[in-house]
């Protein structure tokens, strides 16, 4: 066994492959351009026309520390759904083509975060099943002109295209715009936790069946 000086910890090893990826969805709704680069440095160029919704993308890149470039054009006069959803899809695609084979990865992730009275929890597994089980109930229907209801549609593209397993539980709150907050920075944190490269098991796939 390796004994490390309280001052000297292994740092989490590099990736001599980059795990970038960059994607495009073009509908008669929407038209959705993506590149993400899972080991950046929380770098974000968020365009797609909903202010708040732009607010939360970021979130999700300064805490993942992920570099996220996200270019939307939607059928806004509608309404917000087919952009967020689409996003959604589109960066669940990238970020399962980006982490390739998960070879080396953590695979789970999970945080809490409080924001005033608001507190959520999220839990990520990149098991290569999509699931998403979110428990919240919003103190409001609109945060603006954004819909609340809108936060469920991002998630489920993303789980339906990323092949991961998501579990959201918002815990506390009164504000709906504490509680969505919370929401996309706990998935942020999580999402960085699990594709984080362990230095103990690089080369290994983290699963018994030898693959995910």
């Amino acid at each position: 066994m390796t004994n490390y000086p309280l001052t000297e910890l292994p740092e989490t090893p590099a990736t001599s492959v980059p795990r970038i990826a960059e994607l495009a969805r073009n509908t008669a709704e929407t038209q959705v351009s993506v590149r993400v680069n899972l080991d950046g440095t929380g770098e974000s160029r968020l365009h797609t026309g909903i202010g708040f919704f732009d607010h939360m993308l970021d979130q999700i890149a300064r805490h993942g520390l992920i570099d996220l470039d996200i270019d939307a054009e939607g059928d806004l006069h509608i309404d917000g759904h087919h952009t967020v959803e689409d996003v959604g899809i589109t960066l669940g695609q990238a970020v399962h083509k980006a982490i390739g084979d998960k070879k080396g990865i953590r695979r789970y992730g999970h945080a809490y975060v409080p924001l005033d009275e608001a507190l959520s929890r999220v839990v990520i597994d990149f098991s290569g099943r999509p699931g998403l089980v979110m428990d919240v109930k919003f103190s409001s229907g609109m945060i603006g002109t954004f819909d609340s209801q809108l936060v469920h549609e991002f998630f489920q593209g993303f789980v339906n295209h990323a092949f991961v397993t998501l579990h959201i539980d918002n815990l506390k709150g009164v504000n709906a715009h504490h509680q969505v907050e919370t929401i996309f920075k706990a998935f942020g944190r999580a999402l960085r936790a699990a594709i984080e490269l362990d230095a103990r098991a690089l080369g290994s796939i983290p699963s018994t069946k030898g693959s995910l």
